[in-house]
């Protein structure tokens, strides 16, 4: 049962004259797509009015809708007041994205900064504890589960493994796996169907096939330099990786069913569309 749709609205939704994001539910069935990420990168700032109507819409053309978190959002700092408010952002994400009919929210974890690497981590970790601790008997958040991203930039928090730990804190975690930022951090990584299965078996065997199973995947080709990621590009490039037709067997032959965005530069419905029928031809 995996699904495949597009991160944002994409060029093509706009030039079909859409200006309102409930209008892309029935958009994105037409085309035969199944899944929707709505981003609140540079904030939460949306009506419940507003959040309702996406949910009606959504629920009835049976197309599953998910939230990316601020990007401001650093879990990795050792100053209380500044942990608060990344619990804030996230919070209210998930808060919104309840009222919008989904259930997952993705977020960046944090950045090193000056600190070693080990420390941002563990300062990542407990600031991620003590945030389940306090939302544990919260309603407003009740089945509401959080993606921590694998992340581009190699002094951001969010290599794979890092992202398994930061999943063993709680069941409400599902990792969102962006492979596009796996090979843009490790200069190039993805060449073969078996460099994506090393990936994936490591996560299964560290926290259970049924827990993986239903994870979250951000795809696209990403230009990458020294730092890691640069920009995001289309599927017609052809310098830079990953490439979706690696991955698709192994979808397969793991028996994984993750919800997959593609996050392409302005084509992620059309991209989408082409990695559901990579897929179907990997059967």
């Amino acid at each position: 049962m995996i699904k495949f749709g597009p991160a944002g609205a994409t060029d093509n939704f706009y030039n079909d004259g859409h200006t309102h994001s409930y209008e892309m539910a029935s958009w994105l069935r037409n085309k035969g797509l199944t899944a929707y990420e709505y981003s609140f990168g540079r904030g939460v700032r949306m009506t419940d009015e507003t959040a309702h109507r996406i949910r009606d819409e959504f629920i009835k053309n049976e197309i599953t809708i998910s939230a990316h978190a601020p990007y401001f959002i650093n879990f990795a700092v050792d100053d209380e007041s500044k942990a608060e408010k990344s619990m804030k952002w996230l919070y209210d994400t998930m808060v919104i994205i309840k009222k919008m009919g989904g259930n997952r929210v993705v977020f960046h974890p944090g950045a090193c900064g000056k600190m070693e690497r080990s420390e941002a981590l563990a300062l990542t970790i407990q600031n991620l504890k003590n945030f389940i601790d306090k939302i544990k008997d919260d309603e407003m958040v009740e089945g509401v589960f959080l993606c921590p991203e694998t992340m581009g930039k190699i002094n951001q928090i969010g290599d794979d493994k890092e992202i398994i730990e930061i999943c063993k804190i709680s069941d409400r975690f599902i990792p969102c796996y962006d492979f596009g930022h796996l090979n843009s951090r490790n200069h190039g990584l993805f060449f073969s169907s078996e460099d994506f299965k090393n990936v994936l078996t490591y996560a299964i065997n560290e926290l259970g096939y049924d827990r993986f199973k239903n994870f979250h995947i951000h795809f696209s080709k990403i230009m990458y330099s020294n730092g890691g990621e640069v920009k995001h590009l289309t599927f017609e490039d052809t310098e830079f990786g990953p490439n979706f037709e690696y991955l698709a067997p192994v979808l397969h032959e793991l028996k994984l069913e993750p919800t997959i965005i593609c996050e392409s530069a302005g084509t992620q419905d059309v991209d989408a569309l082409a990695m559901s029928n990579i897929y179907k031809n990997a059967l």
